[in-house]
């Protein structure tokens, strides 16, 4: 064989896997993730640490084989919580599963939000919630916002 001819070869076998790799990205949707509970740790050395448990569901027919999460939640513009968890069991199709992450708060960030709180006549907090899925295999990375506001007078009625 010529080496124009295995050139031609490389090249043909390169198109037939990049297609074949790209066949398998189609038609996957982003995970949903929601927070199903927050609650607090014992104190230890290392600040404020909350379990939060999220809740993710699979939309796709296919099982989605998660290698790791991570996550943060904001308040007014502030992420005052985040966390990361590679201990995500695999979510069949169609399924949904929870997930339970250890979460650290970010204390420079709670005293300035306690400071903007004084300045703010707003009734509502403001909030975003974000998160990165990456899998194991040629899945590419999601990500997952949702925002929203939490009704002040609500949260002193609870």
């Amino acid at each position: 064989m010529t080496a124009h001819g295995m050139r031609l070869l490389l090249a043909a076998m390169l198109a037939l896997a990049l297609g074949g790799c790209s066949s398998l990205m189609q038609g996957i949707e982003a995970p949903k993730v929601s927070v199903d509970s927050v609650r607090s740790l014992p104190a230890g050395g290392n600040g404020p640490r909350f379990q939060v448990v999220l809740r993710i569901a699979n939309p796709n027919a296919r099982a989605l084989d998660i290698a790791g999460i991570s996550y943060g939640m904001q308040l007014l513009g502030r992420e005052l919580i985040s966390g990361v968890s590679n201990q995500v069991p695999r979510i069949e199709g169609y399924t949904e599963e929870q997930v339970v992450i250890d979460a650290g708060v970010n204390l420079l960030e709670v005293l300035r939000l306690l400071g903007n709180l004084g300045h703010s006549r707003g009734d509502v907090l403001d909030y975003r919630f974000t998160a990165k899925i990456d899998f194991r295999g040629l899945l590419p990375t999601q990500y997952i916002e949702d925002s929203g506001s939490i009704a002040l007078a609500a949260l002193t009625q609870q």
